[in-house]
């Protein structure tokens, strides 16, 4: 199981950056996506989510507006689109992808992309 995300960097506030997550060695299609994100000193927390139909979405309060997460299940790949930038939105982002299906939990990591929000 891999999960290769790739996108981040260092940009200025107010900037845009769009990180994506491969994913291989499982069925993309059957599960949930999730970013996560983890700043210096605080704990994760969980970005955005994608249903494996991706028919549903949900985001954190900080970043809603801002950030819009997708997938393409033909091409095994989920992204999230990050715009209109905050310092506050550094952090090492990272791709998660859970399942439960009769009653077997899955659940896989990136080893993240560090996003930089600075001037």
């Amino acid at each position: 199981v891999q999960l290769v995300e790739s996108g981040g960097g260092l940009v200025q506030p107010g900037g845009s950056l769009r990180l994506s997550c491969a994913a291989s060695g499982f069925t993309f299609s059957r599960f949930d996506m999730r970013w996560y994100r983890q700043a210096p000193g605080k704990e994760r927390e969980l970005v955005a989510a994608i249903t494996w139909t991706g028919g549903s979405t949900n985001y954190a309060d900080s970043v809603k507006g801002r950030f819009t997460i997708s997938r393409d299940n033909t091409k095994n790949t989920q992204y999230l689109q990050m715009n209109s930038l905050k310092p506050e939105d550094t952090a090492v982002y990272y791709c998660n992808a859970y399942s439960l299906w009769l009653g077997i939990r899955r659940d896989y990591w990136g080893q993240g992309t560090q996003v930089t929000v600075s001037s």
